[in-house]
């Protein structure tokens, strides 16, 4: 399997890195992607990718850290664009739940590292929260080749919008709970060959581990749900995200 989005360059592993990758290894889980959320992350995750053959980066400035992105972050975005093991730029996006007074700001810097994708061919990774139709229509401006909608919450129709384009949607532990009746059936209407597994580590661990500190090691959970949904062997989900994140990311 592979991790499309995990934080696990954060703090809350540091102490026990080693150990986690062997766990995370051990639970079936082949490469994990590391997404940067602002300027001051893109070396860690670099190096990280470049000591470890299981991890990968991304490099992009998150929509609630607009302050830190200036000209000198886009230069170095596109650079980092150039080195090996760079599979994307993300995540990038907007969200409207923490800061709706910002928007214009958020806009903006999408627009700008958007700008930067489709100059240099490469994927992105798309945080959506509560924006649901200003992402669409800003992305769909960038005729994208690989657009990534990283922990998909959008409703069954959003994801038909989305499929229309060609976006792919990723899906993670939130899938597991019960009350998340919309994703469940946006999961159910997206065909296998447009669907990446992700955990966003440290966040969001799936039943049975919610609430805790979560982890790639957890991602069979979430692929296993994903089949129950659908009324499958497992093990063609993984087989299918498996394809799809190779095809993407170019591994």
């Amino acid at each position: 399997m592979i991790d499309t989005h995990s934080h696990i360059d954060f703090d809350e592993y540091k102490e026990n890195f080693e150990k986690e990758l062997n766990e995370i290894q051990e639970a079936g889980v082949e490469k994990v992607i590391l997404p940067g959320v602002e300027p001051s992350t893109f070396e860690r995750i670099y190096n990280l990718a470049q000591k470890y053959d299981m991890l990968y980066a991304a490099v992009g400035v998150h929509p609630s850290e607009y302050k830190s992105y200036n000209d000198e972050t886009e230069k170095e975005i596109r650079e980092y664009c150039k080195k090996e093991k760079v599979v994307a730029i993300g995540e990038i996006g907007l969200d409207y739940h923490w800061e709706p007074e910002t928007k214009e700001e958020q806009i903006k810097l999408l627009h700008s590292q958007l700008k930067i994708a489709q100059e240099v061919q490469i994927p992105v990774l798309i945080h959506d929260r509560e924006a649901h139709e200003d992402c669409f229509n800003i992305i769909k401006e960038y005729k994208l080749k690989d657009v990534v909608f990283h922990c998909f919450s959008g409703t069954a129709d959003f994801a038909k919008k989305c499929l229309g384009e060609g976006f792919y949607i990723a899906v993670g532990g939130v899938v597991t709970f019960k009350n998340a009746i919309d994703l469940k059936e946006a999961v159910k209407i997206t065909p296998l060959d447009r669907i990446l597994l992700e955990t966003d580590a440290p966040y969001l661990a799936p039943v049975p581990y919610r609430g805790k500190l979560n982890s790639p090691k957890y991602l069979k959970y979430i692929a296993q749900e994903i089949a129950n949904i659908k009324n499958i062997d497992v093990e063609q989900v993984q087989d299918a995200t498996d394809e799809n994140a190779k095809r993407i990311f170019n591994f």
